[in-house]
């Protein structure tokens, strides 16, 4: 019997069609506010992977609209109780549930400091939109399995989608309509590696260079919760800046490729840092696509692969042992 992640991950491909169907007016009316009254900052909100989700966005909104974007600490809403002055900010809250204490509060006080906040989020009825100005939904239904797959890539896409209206970006958009059926068409090819490929690792280090790394983010998150393996991401430029001494032991490197404009220089510090390290399993983005949906369908293929791995070694993909499927943090 499939497990309800394999179930989760295998409806994707519709959830990002519905999706966009779904948001086509509300991302036309966001973004033609944004066109109007362009921010000056973007901030974002989120924990775990819907934190990911916000490092794939500062790598989005700073290379197609040229805003900085900063991640929040939502410590200093819920915790330090600090007023943020964020007039003329947008704030971008991404989140599943929607119920967390400390990202409710975080959005809260960014709407009383000023800022426009949007906020990305799969239940619809939940606390945090009530604090939104927009609500962009993800439409990825219930997920039951506790390690999220098909609400993190719905949260990529959604992202995608107001990037591309707010830029007037044809060919994304053009694109973004188009990956639903190139997704359902991974599910024909080999998986992206066997069980055997992780076999007796209990240590790695996961590379990659903007959106390769964003997504290697959720890929160390996942080796974790999932496999229960230790792994941490770099971007593969900031390895090299003192964390590459580690190759001096035996070291396992996984490396995100992704065809843009990042991989020639990535490709170099891959070199350099392979050169000393144990062993390098690459893993390679479909250059096929368009640039920026080549990490959604790497990370699509990455979580049917981990599913599989998982039952291989007996143990249950849907439940990690001490997770909750809503974690409350203060």
């Amino acid at each position: 019997m499939p497990s309800r992640l394999a179930l989760e991950i295998a409806e994707t491909a519709q959830v990002i069609r519905q999706q966009i169907s779904a948001n086509e007016v509300v991302v036309r009316q966001l973004a033609a506010q944004l066109q109007a009254q362009p921010p000056h900052l973007i901030m974002m909100i989120g924990r775990g992977t819907s934190d990911h989700a916000g490092v794939f966005a500062k790598y989005l909104f700073e290379v197609a609209c040229g805003v900085p974007v900063a991640a929040a600490a939502p410590s200093v809403a819920s915790l330090y109780q600090r007023q943020l002055r964020l007039t003329g900010a947008l704030v971008i809250v991404i989140s599943q549930s929607g119920r967390s204490p400390d990202i409710v509060e975080q959005a809260a006080q960014a709407k009383r400091g000023g800022a426009m906040v949007v906020a990305i989020v799969n239940a619809t009825d939940s606390p945090l939109c009530q604090h939104a100005d927009w609500v962009v939904a993800m439409h990825a239904g219930a997920e039951h399995a506790v390690a999220a797959s098909k609400s993190y890539l719905a949260s990529l896409s959604a992202l995608l989608h107001i990037a591309a209206q707010w830029q007037h970006d044809v060919a994304l958009l053009t694109a973004l309509g188009q990956f639903p059926q190139q997704l359902e068409a991974l599910a024909q090819q080999p998986l992206l590696m066997q069980p055997s490929a992780l076999q007796g690792l209990q240590h790695c280090i996961v590379l990659g260079r903007g959106f390769g790394y964003a997504i290697a983010r959720e890929v160390a998150l996942k080796l974790k919760e999932v496999l229960g393996l230790h792994a941490e991401a770099f971007s593969s430029a900031e390895f090299l800046h003192g964390p590459v001494t580690l190759t001096r032991h035996p070291l396992t490197i996984i490396e995100i490729a992704i065809n843009d404009e990042s991989s020639s220089a990535h490709q170099q510090h891959l070199s350099a840092i392979a050169a000393g390290a144990g062993h390098t399993i690459h893993w390679l983005a479909d250059a096929t696509l368009h640039p920026r949906l080549q990490p959604l369908a790497l990370m699509w293929r990455f979580y049917q692969a981990l599913e599989h791995t998982a039952r291989s070694r007996g143990l249950d993909p849907d439940a990690p042992p001490g997770l909750n499927k809503i974690t409350e943090t203060y």
